[in-house]
């Protein structure tokens, strides 16, 4: 059972719904997002047994990824990371031909970089845990081609490489790659910008999908949301 978590990106969307099922389930959760008074905000007062310490800062700053370290030192455990912090970039999604480097180069540091610093930071505290497991947040992008999304699905099929190769490299955790589907999202809206995303599911509705895949702890892969949600 997960006692002591951290996830990154846990103001809004999915990081958010799966804090508070982290919550109800009694684990103390780690959290940060950019905006200090939107992440308290969207925190405080979860309900259920657990706690929440809220860390907010930029993931792709030292100063801050030190910060998360310390507050989980001062936990004195961790037995689930997850990266699920990310960046979409340019909106409306550029062709690669029209995505400029600035832009793509801010997505790498965002969501390959950032999360391998930070792993790496946290990893003597998660190979001291039983049941440790690092949970990267994939997308179907990392192994589709669409138009539009080769930027911000290079970074996730990155992403997922990383996750992998960590798993060999770290046999004693579990490292998942795990790919929620689309979302009601501010990220997705912001990826359809003008259309209606509200017949996405709820973010609330794909956290039982990862908890289960964290209950059940199979060998380190990737797995869709959609596949577990039929197995549950």
């Amino acid at each position: 059972m997960t006692t002591t978590a951290l996830v990154t990106g846990a103001a809004r969307g999915f990081g958010l719904a799966l804090t508070a099922g982290l919550v109800a389930r009694g684990a103390t959760v780690i959290v940060d997002g950019r905006d200090a008074t939107t992440l308290t905000s969207a925190t405080t007062g979860l309900p259920g047994p657990g706690r929440v310490v809220a860390v907010p800062g930029d993931l792709t700053d030292a100063t801050h990824r030190g910060a998360l370290r310390a507050a989980v030192h001062r936990a004195g455990a961790l037995d689930l990371l997850v990266h699920n912090a990310g960046a979409l970039g340019p909106s409306p999604l550029p062709r690669l031909a029209d995505l400029p480097p600035h832009a793509f180069a801010n997505l790498w540091e965002t969501n390959v970089a950032a999360p391998l610093a930070l792993t790496r930071l946290l990893l003597p505290f998660l190979r001291t845990s039983p049941d440790a497991a690092v949970v990267t947040l994939s997308s179907d992008a990392a192994v589709e081609a669409y138009e539009g999304w080769g930027g911000y699905g290079a970074t996730k099929a990155a992403l997922d490489q990383l996750a992998a190769v960590l798993g060999v490299e770290e046999p004693g955790l579990r490292v998942y790659a795990f790919d929620p589907g689309d979302m009601r999202t501010d990220m997705h809206q912001r990826a359809f910008p003008g259309e209606d995303v509200s017949d996405r599911p709820h973010p609330s509705t794909v956290v039982p999908a990862l908890l289960a895949l964290l209950d059940s702890r199979p060998s380190s892969g990737r797995h869709r949301a959609a596949d577990l949600l039929e197995a549950v």
